[in-house]
């Protein structure tokens, strides 16, 4: 597509593409997200980060939202309950250069939703009018929400979009599951649609974006501007270059593992990185394809130089079944 002029903005960010990677908790870290952003990720989120965590003395939000300037424009997710402890927070990581803050309003899990944070916080309309409104107010830059549907009892996505643009948000992303669904079952696309209709901020569509196609095939069918894309980015970042996985090279899968064990080893340090890193390498390499031995040997601690040697025998043994559709 034509990155000679943005997209769309969020407030005065431009945005250059229309297709980016889903904040994950516990995936969409440093090493993995600056690696999307390389390949075409429009922006990036962090994960999200808890806002008692960044008003205490812990270490961890500095981990968690560490950035490059290459990798602009990034986004600041922050969850929690407390209006006045969220704008606490959100006033003091500013001061960390974000391009843009996201309140999470989408989190499914029970310890986040039942405290009343994540899609929790969508039980809480009033709340949420609050917080967007003291955001819009106190912060220099533009503040954006992402949410569900709701619960299955209470849909509230409509209502929750037009709070977030009547009370200052610059930017809404829409997952097109409720609380309920978790990550199962198909994502509503027509409510993804309904939203961008009755608001007239950027509205990003996430939720069954699984191959290339269907990047147009939302933006089509629901209008958004932009898609956001999760499960589908691990085994696949090559999607943000317009590649479905059986298109990708296995040379190319083994240069962005040997670059991603690399970031993941300078970025936590060589025992933590290998061992952070194996989730990601299950991923890459499509273990169901594999066999026995060598899904045991790849899960089995070991330094990085030792596990990339093994890495490379495999591919040199079958690299066509690193190819494989997931």
């Amino acid at each position: 597509m034509n990155l000679s002029s943005p997209s769309f903005y969020i407030r005065a960010v431009p945005i250059y593409g229309d297709a980016l990677l889903a904040p994950m908790d516990g995936y969409s870290d440093w090493p993995f997200r600056s690696l999307c952003r390389e390949f075409g990720s429009a922006m990036i989120y962090t994960e999200f980060v808890k806002v008692e965590k960044i008003l205490s003395k812990s270490k961890q939000p500095a981990k968690k939202l560490f950035f490059e300037e290459a990798e602009r424009p990034i986004s600041f997710q922050l969850y929690g309950d407390n209006v006045e402890r969220i704008v606490e927070a959100a006033l003091r990581v500013e001061e960390w250069g974000p391009n843009i803050i996201d309140i999470n309003m989408g989190c499914p899990a029970k310890s986040v939703s039942d405290r009343g944070a994540g899609v929790g916080m969508m039980k809480s309309p009033l709340k949420i009018a609050r917080l967007f409104t003291k955001l819009s107010q106190r912060l220099k830059i533009p503040i954006t929400g992402k949410m569900r549907l709701g619960w299955d009892r209470n849909k509230n996505y409509k209502l929750i979009a037009r709070i977030v643009e009547e009370c200052g948000g610059a930017m809404i992303a829409v997952h097109g599951r409720t609380k309920e669904q978790g990550y199962s079952g198909l994502a509503n696309w027509d409510a993804i649609a309904e939203v961008k209709s009755c608001v007239k901020i950027p509205v990003i569509g996430n939720g069954d974006v699984r191959r290339v196609e269907d990047i147009e095939k939302m933006k089509r069918y629901t209008g958004c501007d932009a898609v956001m894309i999760g499960r589908a980015a691990l085994a696949n970042p090559w999607i943000f270059l317009r590649l479905d996985r059986e298109q990708v090279a296995p040379e190319q899968i083994q240069q962005t593992v040997h670059r991603h064990l690399a970031k993941s080893v300078q970025f936590y340090g060589e025992e933590d990185g290998q061992r952070l890193f194996r989730k990601y390498a299950v991923q890459y390499l499509l273990m169901k394809t594999l066999t026995r031995e060598d899904r045991k040997q790849i899960l089995k601690p070991m330094p990085s130089g030792e596990f990339l040697n093994l890495l490379d025998q495999i591919y040199a043994v079958a690299p066509e079944t690193h190819i494989i559709t997931p």
